[in-house]
């Protein structure tokens, strides 16, 4: 029976740390980190992510900056908007949340933000940056996972990773974060065959494809440590990962939990990205 790595308390620890440090930048510089979140039309989900965020930033005294843009909003627009965003002293983080409505379909927002206050880690330079191992922001989802390994003393050297999943967002730079901790990465995706044999031979799981229940316990090679991105609504409402928790608990080590795994530390480390933004401005003035 394995063990569940639980990421709301972990995110707790975090978000403690940035409290203190918002506060420490503060007494020292005079400075308030500042997240500037814009919302694009009225998607269900999203509202509630940006609610989430904007009371986390409260919480660890991060000035939020809400802005709420209809769903027929112009590209022309929304790109004004960052830009007037990248100029604003008062803002040191810029997210748009994801995703974006079907009129704005194609519109990489991400390369019209200032690399410097892009805390979602999706602009090409800060993804250059993290496949040429060089100092940047790097994307909150796989940031948060690698922080949760990193809360159960995992040695990620020499292990075999594997990661179902190669998304912008999440699959790609985990991977590349894996590699930077030494790892061996597989990645796979929806043309691997035998899907089954390749995550068998990984000593870490991570599974961020959006199936639901994809990955099943009887995959798992006995040991693994499986980190759980998905976040899938099933026809009874019910909210699960893309593996299936009670079969991968039976064979794996340490199993994050949906809810209450990734998903936590995704904000937490915006939280951290932004703080960190905060400094680096404090430090160029």
């Amino acid at each position: 029976m394995g063990s569940i790595i639980d990421g709301k308390a972990v995110s707790e620890k975090v978000r403690a740390e940035i409290k203190q440090g918002v506060s420490e930048l503060f007494a020292a510089k005079g400075l308030r980190p500042g997240l500037a979140v814009v919302l694009v039309g009225e998607d269900p989900a999203s509202q509630i992510y940006v609610r989430n965020k904007t009371k986390a930033c409260e919480d660890v005294g991060i000035a939020g900056f809400q802005h709420s843009l209809p769903a027929d909003t112009k590209a022309e627009d929304l790109i004004a908007l960052v830009r007037k965003l990248n100029e604003d002293p008062q803002v040191h983080g810029i997210l748009v949340q994801l995703p974006l409505p079907p009129a704005l379909k194609g519109l990489d927002i991400a390369t019209y933000i200032d690399p410097r206050k892009d805390v979602d880690g999706l602009h090409p330079l800060n993804i250059g940056n993290l496949v040429t191992g060089r100092e940047g922001f790097r994307s909150c989802t796989p940031f948060g996972a690698m922080k949760l390994l990193e809360s159960i003393g995992f040695e990620l050297q020499g292990k075999h990773a594997v990661v179902v999943g190669r998304s912008n967002i999440v699959g790609k730079p985990m991977g590349m974060m894996l590699l930077e901790k030494n790892a061996t990465v597989t990645y796979c995706h929806s043309r691997t065959p035998d899907l089954a044999a390749e995550v068998r031979r990984g000593d870490v799981v991570v599974a961020a494809v959006g199936v639901p229940e994809l990955v099943k316990g009887s995959w798992l090679k006995p040991g693994a440590v499986v980190i759980d991105v998905g976040i899938n609504r099933k026809a009874d409402k019910k909210i699960v990962g893309d593996v299936e928790f009670a079969s991968a608990l039976q064979q794996a080590a340490y199993v994050t939990p949906v809810p209450g795994g990734v998903g936590p530390m995704t904000i937490a480390m915006l939280l951290w990205n932004t703080l960190s933004a905060a400094r680096r401005f404090s430090e160029s003035r």
